[in-house]
């Protein structure tokens, strides 16, 4: 390209359809320019393509690129740019948002607050308009401490969930998923249930209550608690087992992580009688849990072996991960109470899942809706992808389980 030339942006915009890209890259074919970056985006059929281009003196390249698009009823424009962007870090966070709904102010709000720690927005997608909303940010330059603090701001006042991730092969790579099951796989607290068959259940679900606030012992509270189930029969167990309620969007949530290859753990401060039986259902590889006593037939009221708590859990994440040859910076763990917090410390990602103030004040991020899938889309997964998974897998479709727009999935 000679000292003549310059730099042009065409920006070509109309309705959809096959062979606009080609046909516009074809006049170019045909001409002296040279095409340095393009980009292209289709909202509700309208496209918008652009076209950074450098075009020599005495070239007609832009009358036949208006003559082209005149006769395919496209609309463009030309703007004289300088010839070589101003340089930007290679520095990029990605940013998802994600709501029920997500009105203008509160994504004004998130856009402000990237703004506010010098990011600047390179790209916006839209990737899941059901069960829930979820739009992701490109983000270049910019502090991400700076923006993870002006972004939990306007969050917290707009009652939505965002996280920052530094854009990174680790974010594509996450590999180990742990999670814990009380209110987070399943809606239930495992132990409150079978307080219920006791007789003695809000006197429990209190204790419970304050030890995942964090304002209880987990270890001294267990004891106590499962001491008020002392000659229980064991057919109980059977009983709360059948009771227990899937969190909505688990089974699409297990189920896309495991067509993607990840391995799926869950650690609980629950109890094995439980947790294993969901695990077998779900297909998940690792469940670690409390294991009840009993003896005759009847709960003692007693722990058989260590509590699995707050440290254990850390422990257990760590020896999985090892155990899979996943290094920690590609696990994710997921939980809401005090108990979780260590092992969503150690991991690459920590999540608190619909958590209380202490967990989501310590988490990488929140997620607040109730929705267990919504997570995928933090991964970077889009809503489109998994239910084209779903309607191309003959076993999830023989089950009448294909989902139906607008309605939550299990």
């Amino acid at each position: 390209m000679s000292e003549q030339s310059r730099t042009i942006l065409v920006r070509c915009s109309g309705r959809d359809r096959p062979g606009i890209t080609t046909g516009l890259l074809g006049v170019l074919a045909n001409s002296r320019a040279e095409l340095y970056d393009m980009e292209q985006v289709v909202v509700r059929e309208r496209l918008t393509l652009d076209l950074l281009i450098g075009v020599s003196e005495g070239d007609d390249v832009l009358k036949e690129l208006l003559f082209h698009a005149w006769e395919r009823d496209l609309q463009l424009d030309f703007e004289a740019v300088e010839p070589v962007s101003s340089p930007t870090s290679l520095a990029r966070a990605i940013v998802t948002v994600i709501g029920q709904t997500l009105l203008p102010e509160a994504l004004a709000a998130v856009t402000g607050a990237i703004a506010a720690g010098g990011g600047n927005i390179d790209r916006i997608d839209r990737i899941a308009r059901y069960p829930v909303v979820a739009y992701e940010f490109v983000v270049v330059d910019g502090s991400i401490d700076a923006m993870r603090e002006a972004l939990v701001a306007a969050a917290g006042d707009h009652g939505v969930d965002v996280a920052i991730q530094r854009q990174s092969l680790e974010r594509r790579a996450k590999r180990l998923i742990v999670m814990d099951v009380d209110r987070t796989l399943i809606q239930d607290e495992a132990i409150e249930l079978l307080a219920a068959e006791a007789g003695c259940q809000e006197e429990v679900a209190a204790i419970t209550e304050r030890t995942m606030a964090g304002e209880l012992d987990f270890v001294s509270s267990l004891e106590e608690r499962v001491a008020k189930l002392a000659g229980m029969p064991v057919d109980a167990l059977t009983r709360v087992r059948d009771q227990v309620t899937l969190t909505p969007g688990a089974r699409t949530f297990v189920r896309t992580l495991h067509r993607l290859g990840y391995t799926v753990a869950l650690v609980s401060g629950g109890f094995t009688d439980v947790i294993e039986h969901i695990a077998r259902e779900l297909g998940i590889e690792h469940a670690e849990a409390n294991r009840l006593e009993v003896v005759d037939g009847q709960l003692t009221g007693r722990i058989q072996g260590p509590v699995l708590d707050r440290e254990g859990k850390a422990r257990v994440l760590r020896q999985i991960a090892e155990r899979e040859g996943v290094p920690l910076e590609q696990t994710v763990a997921i939980g809401d109470g005090a108990n979780d917090l260590d092992m969503l410390a150690i991991a690459g990602l920590g999540i608190a899942f619909n958590a209380k103030p202490l967990v989501r004040a310590h988490a990488d991020t929140a997620v607040s809706v109730p929705y267990l899938d919504a997570i995928l889309f933090l991964l970077g997964i889009r809503r489109e992808e998994i239910e084209e998974a779903d309607a191309q897998d003959p076993s999830f479709e023989a089950d009448g389980l294909l989902p139906v727009p607008g309605v939550p999935p299990v």
